[in-house]
């Protein structure tokens, strides 16, 4: 399902005259807007000959019938009542034996059976844009109001339904069913729907309401397709996965992984990969928060190249960059990339690994992060320059940080910077009787000790230790700044 399907330029809302939550949304949408009204004419099995009206974008269609038992209600809408429809909205009610007062929203699907409509192994088409456009302005909108917000996961019928749609639901009892201030929300919810320019996950994990991926859509650059609760986890096969990709139009998988066992996991990760996607954690997709999802991609891939099992790390600079780029309606840029030499940013690293990321930091620029917490040898930037200039700027600040700890000397013709130390050799001091313990240390700190009315000088109990590390193609200017 390509995403320019899911544009909400034709939005049907179905109402049921059985569903009095439903109908409390109706009453309140026809409060809300000047609707005309009209009357669908064709014979109709489902039930919805009966009352329809328009408004914009928006038409809400009437029907004798439970949302549930509407299997193809998009071919219907379409072949028999001549309604264009891009997404289809069903307004209705949840049930819950805890009853607490919630609103709803979610996709509809069967795993492994059938319980309430809809076919096994079958999901309808999702509408993740609408769901995250829906469920944040009612989250907004009942911030001072007893009812909680939340996505649930994917469940009931219809499912043959080709065209992208989900349930907005009032719940969890026949008193909040008829509530005026539920029903107002959800109604101006439905007509403030607006599109995203945000990726889209498929999820996995977590109980039916899904509260990790409910907190990220309120709170991240994210949207969410099908999901999929800890208790379906083991049931998942490569083959309902696959429609769920394909019918969310997603972009790579979320997991709630501490909900889930290593098993699952591992079974589920290993499906997704070979479907062609990847498991993004929420620190990688808070990471991205902002960036367009095909620059984030591109820089996704670059990193996976330089360094598979590394962590794509994005500065601010190069997220207000990107963004400012996007905003002016422009293709996002290529990016480049530009290296310095491993070992000088390893040794680095070791002394002060604040400052190396601090250089990166404050730049337009993404590196990578080892597991380990280190940086990788990489930059990637936008265009040529930017890299190039930042890596120079690190090679400089690297130097400088050596030259804090070493004697350096940089040979030209091998293209080797040597670094020189005085260290404390343990072996020496034994030689001249000195002994483990607060000896060692006074002399290691450059203080002399007494040994057999023998003055020990921390000089005669030091080596010296020179080693090179590779430097190629190092500009003069450094080497004048910080060498010579």
């Amino acid at each position: 399902m390509p995403k320019n399907l899911e544009n909400a330029q034709n939005i049907v809302i179905i109402c049921s005259t059985l569903d009095p939550a439903s109908q409390n949304i109706k009453e309140k949408l026809l409060d809300i807007r000047p609707w005309k009204k009209s009357e669908c004419s064709c014979s109709c099995s489902l039930g919805c000959a009966c009352n329809v009206y328009e408004f914009n974008q928006f038409r809400i269609v009437e029907v004798d019938a439970i949302h549930l038992e509407l299997e193809e209600i998009d071919k219907h809408l379409k072949t028999d009542c001549g309604f264009v429809c891009d997404v289809i909205i069903f307004a209705s009610r949840h049930r819950a034996k805890n009853a607490k007062p919630v609103l709803t929203a979610h996709f509809t699907g069967n795993v492994d059976e059938a319980k309430l409509g809809g076919n096994i192994g079958e999901l309808a088409c999702a509408a993740p844009y609408t769901l995250r456009s829906i469920l944040r302005s009612m989250n907004m909108l009942a911030v001072n109001e007893q009812f909680e917000v939340t996505m649930e996961s994917t469940h009931h019928g219809p499912t043959n339904i080709r065209t992208p749609c989900l349930y907005v639901e009032i719940g969890s009892t026949e008193t909040e069913w008829v509530n005026d201030i539920a029903g107002r929300i959800v109604a101006n919810a439905i007509l403030a729907v607006e599109g995203s320019d945000v990726p889209v996950a498929v999820g996995f994990g977590g109980n039916h309401y899904a509260p990790r991926q409910t907190q990220m859509l309120f709170e991240a650059g994210i949207a969410f397709g099908h999901n999929f609760p800890d208790y379906t986890l083991k049931k998942l096969d490569k083959e309902i996965i696959g429609q769920a990709f394909e019918k969310s139009d997603a972009d790579f998988a979320y997991f709630d992984r501490k909900s889930m066992s290593a098993i699952d996991r591992d079974r589920l990760e290993k499906i997704i990969n070979e479907l062609g996607y990847e498991v993004l954690r929420e620190s990688d997709i808070r990471e991205m928060d902002g960036v367009p999802w095909s620059f984030c991609t591109q820089i996704r891939n670059k990193a996976r190249e330089l360094c598979p099992a590394g962590r794509t790390r994005l500065t601010n600079g190069i997220k207000c960059e990107v963004a400012s780029i996007s905003c002016e309606g422009c293709i996002c840029p290529k990016v480049k990339v530009a290296r310095i030499s491993r070992e000088l940013l390893e040794e680095a690293q070791k002394l002060d690994i604040e400052r190396v990321k601090n250089v990166l930091d404050k730049h337009n620029i993404a590196y990578v992060e080892h597991k380990n917490g280190t940086v990788a040898h990489t930059i990637i930037g936008i265009g040529d320059d930017c890299a190039r200039f930042v890596a120079e700027e690190l090679v400089n600040e690297c130097i400088k940080i050596l030259k804090e700890h070493y004697t350096l000397q940089y040979d030209t013709d091998e293209s080797k910077l040597y670094l020189t130390e005085q260290k404390f050799s343990p072996e020496l001091a034994h030689k001249l009787g000195v002994k483990e313990g607060p000896a060692y240390g006074m002399l290691a700190s450059g203080k002399s000790v007494m040994v057999d009315e023998m003055t020990i000088e921390p000089a005669m109990v030091y080596e010296t230790i020179k080693r090179a590390i590779t430097l190629k193609n190092i500009k003069a200017k450094i080497l004048e700044e910080n060498l010579l």
